[in-house]
């Protein structure tokens, strides 16, 4: 078994209440219950995303200090720089700032550091070579600022004020900014906001600029339709996999709607080169649009993803579409060969005991996939894991990505004194070491680490909604359990069991190099196709046997039906799980 099962209790009670005040299944109720939404206003705005009940953009911190500012360099004609990252996040936030501040009357250009020149976020060497081409009175940092606290001070006593709009984790103490725009300056992580992304922080500031501007009676603020910004924000939303609850469901329902109709020429054209024709989903935009857009930044120059968004000439958005898809391409070969690296050289000598954190580092590994590369790592071994590439100036650069019960940003202050710089969140993270601190670092976050997992927190769980006969999984369940969409981080697809299984047809190799699995199962009352991704090779299960899956819809040749996607099996004597 891959897992250690957990099976969500059953709420009885609460699913009853459920199932007749908003006439919906038990099993969608429960489903509900196990995301945490126990109050029936949350169970009404969640099955029901509007962007009418999004919250006033002015109650997040920052935001009243920020537009009067911005007010003023407006009534100046200051020039504005926005100051971007290279991420889609950070991409998606400049594009559509841009366009909102132009449309409603601003001086306002951008700029986007180099990943390997200047580094990631406000550095001095970014901020320098941003002013000597684009001189300006106000800097907006979008999705970064939140610790450049040497870089901001510097800024001002140059006489340039500085706005950060960011939802990474701030600074002790906080950089002097004249306004600080992040959720998390309020430490209640049930608080307006704290899910947001950059995107979502910059579609608030746009509207709360545009409710300002239609309070001082301009005509771009009348006329103004920030709905046209949707497709962008849940791009970024997507592709920074934050959680897509509270307003985040609102914005990406919305946003995926806009995407899916979207006439912007770069988005069709990244639709294209993607091949994604039929419906635009969370998974389209994680695994097909998002790598695409995040390639420029990765490799080269994140200005060309920019470009392509803000782009109102089809022929353009084409050739540049296609250019982002050669870049993509390039990513893959070489993430390919460096997992193969890092994974193959963690396997010689993993000490599953002992090795609590994994860092590898080398100084030839390409630093725009590292983070990509650690995610494989840690889908591989289940361990928080860092790897780190070569930089400039002798400094080598990291990324790390974590798992449940594990905060990297805490870990990383705790390892101050062994990195250059650091930033990020919980579950990821960067930083600059020294090469010869790599040795000493990897030492600390392993102590840190034996401090605060244990044995078990180390092996996967595997939460499963409900356990079901599979006669429950009928195509109108799936049709009702739809109305979970969009799911992703923070609202997962819904994971089922059912037991006393046996095989209505045996396993029998599925693709081109027959890595996967599918048959059909039962439970002597009715049978379903299966499909387990990369199954083959596995151990077969013999019958009876318990089954995890994902409950889905199959389309093929214009016919719908139940596929049950494995995620793990355990045979029917095993004691249940609860």
């Amino acid at each position: 078994m891959k897992y250690r099962w957990q099976l969500a209790p059953v709420l009885s009670k609460k699913t009853l209440e459920w199932n007749g005040r908003f006439c919906i299944s038990r099993l969608l109720a429960q489903c509900l219950l196990n995301r945490g939404l126990e109050h029936a206003p949350d169970v009404e705005t969640f099955l029901n995303p509007r962007l009418k009940t999004l919250s006033d953009p002015f109650d997040l911190p920052g935001m009243t200090r920020a537009v009067e500012r911005l007010l003023q360099a407006r009534e100046r004609a200051e020039p504005v720089v926005l100051f971007g990252d290279y991420d889609v996040d950070g991409v998606t936030s400049t594009t559509l700032l841009t366009e909102a501040l132009r449309r409603l009357g601003w001086n306002v250009d951008w700029y986007l550091p180099q990943r390997f020149d200047e580094g990631y976020g406000l550095s001095r060497e970014g901020v320098a070579n941003c002013l000597a081409t684009k001189p300006c009175s106000l800097l907006l940092a979008v999705d970064c600022g939140s610790t450049a606290v040497a870089t901001i001070d510097w800024l001002q006593h140059q006489g340039i004020d500085v706005l950060v709009l960011d939802h990474h984790q701030i600074s002790d103490p906080p950089p002097a900014a004249c306004s600080l725009v992040n959720p998390r300056a309020n430490p209640d992580p049930d608080a307006i906001g704290w899910e947001l992304c950059s995107v979502g922080l910059a579609f608030k500031l746009a509207h709360a600029l545009v409710k300002r501007g239609r309070d001082l009676g301009w005509a771009a603020g009348q006329s103004f339709d920030l709905r046209d910004d949707l497709d962008l924000v849940a791009l970024g939303t997507i592709a920074d996999v934050v959680p897509l609850d509270r307003e985040n469901r609102i914005l990406v329902s919305a946003g995926l709607e806009r995407l899916n109709h979207s006439k912007r020429p770069g988005i069709v054209a990244l639709k294209e080169v993607a091949g994604s024709r039929g419906r635009i989903g969370v998974f389209d935009v994680g695994y097909q649009l998002g790598p695409r857009l995040n390639a420029a930044g990765r490799l080269e120059d994140a200005s060309e993803a920019l470009q392509l968004l803000m782009t109102r000439d089809e022929g353009e958005a084409i050739e540049a579409a296609g250019r982002l898809d050669g870049r993509n391409r390039e990513r893959q070969r070489i993430e390919k060969e460096i997992t193969g690296q890092v994974i193959s050289s963690i396997r010689e000598r993993f000490d599953s005991e002992n090795d609590f954190v994994l860092v590898e580092g080398q100084a030839l590994w390409h630093i725009g996939v590292v983070g990509i590369v650690a995610s494989r790592v840690v889908r591989e071994f289940y361990r928080p894991s860092f790897v780190i590439g070569g930089g400039e100036n002798g400094d080598w650069k990291g990324s790390g990505r974590s798992i449940e019960g594990f905060d990297l940003g805490l870990a990383l202050r705790e390892c101050d004194d062994l990195l250059v710089k650091h930033g990020g969140h919980a579950m990821a993270a960067g930083l600059t070491i020294k090469p010869e601190n790599v040795s000493a670092f990897r030492t600390r976050l392993n102590e840190i680490a034996r401090r605060v997992l244990t044995p078990e927190m180390l092996q996967p769980s595997l939460r499963l909604d409900a356990a079901v006969p599979l006669t429950e999984v009928s195509l109108e369940t799936l049709e009702e359990l739809g109305r979970l969409q969009p799911i992703g981080q923070g609202n997962p697809a819904v994971q089922l069991m059912s037991r006393n299984l046996r095989f209505h047809s045996p396993p029998r190799p599925l693709g081109r190099e027959e890595k996967h699995l599918k048959m059909r199962v039962t439970d002597g009352n009715v049978d379903h196709e299966a499909v387990w991704w990369n199954g083959n090779g596995q151990a077969i299960p013999g019958s009876p046997f318990d089954l995890a899956y994902v409950p889905e819809i199959n389309e093929y040749n214009g016919r719908r039906s139940v596929q049950l996607r494995v995620l793990d099996w355990q045979p029917s004597d095993r004691t249940n799980p609860h």
